[in-house]
């Protein structure tokens, strides 16, 4: 059995404490998508939507790692409620492109508010703990500073 250094044991608990932290929140964003009878997926359809930037219902699949037969179902539901709208893609017009209609735009708006407040515990934490966790989780995902 191979020994686990210091530095993959730290990693180990950072990334269980994420995701505990994800976990204890997880009620919490079912509840605010609810609010604006949406399933956390479809509410996560409309944060990866951008305004004005057309989506290829392809590249949709690949950001939420699903089959594309899957999309079509989210997509027919946040279209029945007027909140997307399918277009044939600008240099292709066999691709189907997604976009937010004003409608849309107006929910993602209230969505991306309600899924940006954070939880209680990251709240109580100081302005330099909370610019500290905010600056490492940037550098975790690759954004930088």
């Amino acid at each position: 059995m191979a020994t686990v250094s210091r530095q993959e044991t730290a990693a180990r608990e950072a990334w269980g404490l994420l995701m505990e932290l994800a976990f204890a929140n997880k009620s919490r964003f079912i509840a605010a998508m609810a609010e604006f009878d949406l399933t956390p997926a479809l509410g996560h359809v409309l944060r990866l939507l951008q305004p004005g930037k057309p989506l290829p219902l392809n590249d949709l699949a690949v950001a939420l790692h699903c089959d594309a037969s899957n999309v079509t179902g989210l997509v027919d539901r946040l279209e029945a409620r007027g909140l997307v709208a399918r277009q044939p893609g600008e240099r292709d017009r066999r691709v189907k492109e997604l976009v937010l209609t004003p409608e849309g735009l107006s929910v993602r708006t209230q969505v991306l508010d309600r899924m940006g407040t954070p939880p209680e515990g990251i709240r109580a934490l100081s302005a330099a703990d909370q610019r500290a966790l905010r600056d490492v989780l940037r550098r975790a995902l690759g954004r930088g500073q």
